[in-house]
């Protein structure tokens, strides 16, 4: 039986692959430190569809051809990746063993924000005005040129980590060393990782992602994703509704814009998740990953369409063509509604059984208890819980999601409040 590759560990793709997939037939590939921190070993132990882990430093240079000379016997049927980091190694991994994939050069423009720009600005696509910035005298050199807010950012990071709106000069020093002192924790080797950091134009409206599964370069599914941020400098999302509540014609736009993104990298094969913001009414865009989007997206995708949407991309990275249905449109709505809490110590939680019988939502869950500590809301790995949920149309689904996170109460008491009353 040939296996099913899988760079990148993630744990909760396990239950939606046994539909999939027969026993003993998956093999994951993971980071060593990343398979020792997250205990990656217990996890997936008695798994009956895991064949095999195998730890391998994927993040660096030359480790997909490395990898493939020594396991040429390995015949996959599939090389997926799971994570943003991991784009890169599947890529070059699936050239390697002749596999569907996006293509290695593909998987490196979307990687990194700036060669994203570069290559999209050269196809004509709307990007907000961006440089590279080595410390904080160029952000307030491109502050002077460009009048407004700016976001400072990372080129090559994940998860809003280390991303921050900018609106005055004087923040600059601060921003900088917040932004680019980062800790991704569990989720990334101990080793130091790279920085490039970009400073661009704070682009003004409402924002959106596309997902789009792609076969030899063409679209064969497509879906507009609304979202809505938590309030603050730090842009992380706090809600996602599918499909997006917006006009045809605005929806075919962000779709037509997502296949001038794919075209202009040279991606072939798999999917991708492309994030927009549209000012004027021009969709500009923000970033655009060669992977399944987060934040249970896909999921909610599957629900309101109905669609078998990891069937299909599965069978297109095996080089099938899929013989799922594949809709135009959603028959209903689903959202997903986050959920963060002031920095402290965690004293209480409670209502999260009342927000998991509340009307359509399927899932809720919430990661802290008592006793934990928060040390404020900076990225996407943050958020302290979530709310999923289906209704009739979208804009049902995003209310029935907001008034069930409404039920959840996670009380925390700060550093300074604990140490007087321990006095």
């Amino acid at each position: 039986m040939r296996p099913l590759v899988l760079v990148g560990f993630v744990g909760a793709a396990l239950p939606s692959l046994a539909q999939l997939q027969p026993p003993g037939s998956v093999i994951f590939v993971e980071e060593p430190d990343v398979v020792r921190k997250r205990q990656v070993r217990d996890k997936i132990a008695g798994s009956p569809l895991v064949r095999e882990l195998i730890e391998w430093e994927f993040h660096l240079a030359g480790k997909a051809d490395e990898f493939y000379n020594a396991h040429r016997g390995l015949e996959p049927a599939a090389i997926v990746p799971l994570v943003e980091y991991a784009t890169p190694f599947a890529a070059r991994l699936a050239e390697r063993y002749g596999l569907p994939g996006s293509g290695y050069g593909a998987a490196q423009i979307l990687r990194d924000k700036a060669l994203l720009r570069q290559v999209a600005g050269a196809a004509g696509i709307a990007n907000p005005e961006s440089a590279t910035a080595h410390g904080p005298d160029d952000v307030l050199a491109f502050m002077t040129r460009h009048p407004g807010p700016v976001v400072l950012k990372p080129a090559n990071r994940q998860a809003a980590v280390g991303t921050q709106v900018l609106h005055h000069p004087a923040e600059v020093e601060r921003a900088w060393a917040e932004c680019t002192e980062q800790d991704e924790g569990i989720f990334v080797p101990d080793r130091p990782m790279e920085l490039r950091m970009l400073v661009e134009r704070c682009v003004e409206g409402p924002e959106f992602s596309v997902e789009m599964l792609v076969q030899d370069g063409g679209a064969l599914f497509a879906n507009v994703t609304g979202k809505r941020l938590f309030p603050g400098p730090r842009p992380v999302e706090l809600a996602h509704v599918v499909p997006a509540d917006i006009p045809s014609g605005l929806a075919a736009r962000l779709v037509g814009e997502t296949g001038r993104v794919i075209r202009a990298a040279g991606f072939r094969d798999g999917i991708v998740h492309c994030e927009w913001i549209v000012e004027d009414g021009v969709p500009f865009l923000v970033e655009c990953a060669g992977r399944f989007a987060g934040d249970g997206i896909i999921e909610l995708i599957q629900r309101a369409y109905p669609v078998e949407l990891n069937r299909a991309y599965f069978a297109v990275m095996r080089g099938e063509a899929p013989t799922v249905p594949l809709p135009a449109r959603a028959e209903g709505g689903a959202a997903v509604w986050f959920l963060s809490i002031e920095a402290g110590v965690v004293d209480r939680v409670q209502g999260v059984e009342e927000a998991a019988g509340a009307p359509g939502v399927f899932a809720c869950d919430v990661s802290v208890a008592a006793g934990d500590t928060f040390g404020g809301l900076r990225s996407s790995w943050d958020r302290v819980g979530d709310v999923m949920v289906t209704a009739g149309d979208p804009a049902e689904a995003l209310r029935l999601a907001e008034a069930a996170a409404a039920l959840i109460r996670i009380d925390t008491v700060s550093p300074a409040r604990m140490a007087v009353a321990a006095q």
